[in-house]
């Protein structure tokens, strides 16, 4: 009777562990619409992987798949972006009624796609910050050049006038008024 008690517990702290009832409507009638609409999403993305790796079987280097890139850029920015929807609405409480994070299958689904998408076809998605960030970066880096420059060019340039002392002018006047003495 233990061995049930113990395998009870254990599958229900895996079920709950992974977050499973966030895949599955609440009245458990199957998955959720967005589970099947993101499971649909992924198998087009991995179907269209597949379909244009095969394509390119002659010449498939490790650094050639701009093909994959190219022709699966749609497929993976829609699964990315359902995603994205998918972790924002579950953060408030999505149709399964349970908020965390989402089931373990689709994020397990999620890290296998960005993993094939980035490592090993490595295809990036070039950062659209990175012009504002370079001009920001360099007008601050330039600010402490303007302001010193602007403060030498307005401000009154004193000029330094040098104060004789009183005193006998120097040495070598006194070896002058020794030699006339002797």
């Amino acid at each position: 009777m233990q061995v049930v008690v113990t395998l009870s517990a254990f599958f229900n702290d895996t079920w709950e562990a992974a977050n499973c009832a966030n895949c599955i409507k609440n009245n458990s009638e199957g998955l959720s619409n967005s589970t099947r609409e993101f499971m649909d999403l992924f198998n087009k993305s991995l179907t269209c992987f597949e379909h244009n790796l095969q394509g390119q079987a002659v010449d498939l280097s490790p650094n050639n798949y701009t093909e994959v890139c190219k022709n699966c850029n749609g497929t993976y920015k829609s699964l990315n972006d359902l995603y994205n929807k998918l972790q924002r609405l579950n953060r408030h409480g999505d149709e399964s009624g349970h908020s965390a994070h989402l089931c373990i299958d689709v994020e397990d689904a999620m890290n296998i796609t960005r993993k094939l998408w980035s490592r090993t076809f490595n295809c990036s998605v070039p950062c659209s910050d990175t012009v504002p960030v370079i001009a920001v970066s360099s007008f601050i880096l330039f600010l402490p050049i303007v302001f010193y420059l602007s403060s030498f060019l307005h401000s009154k340039q004193k000029k330094r006038i040098l104060i004789l002392p009183k005193r006998i002018q120097s040495n070598a006047s006194l070896v002058n008024i020794q030699e006339k003495y002797s």
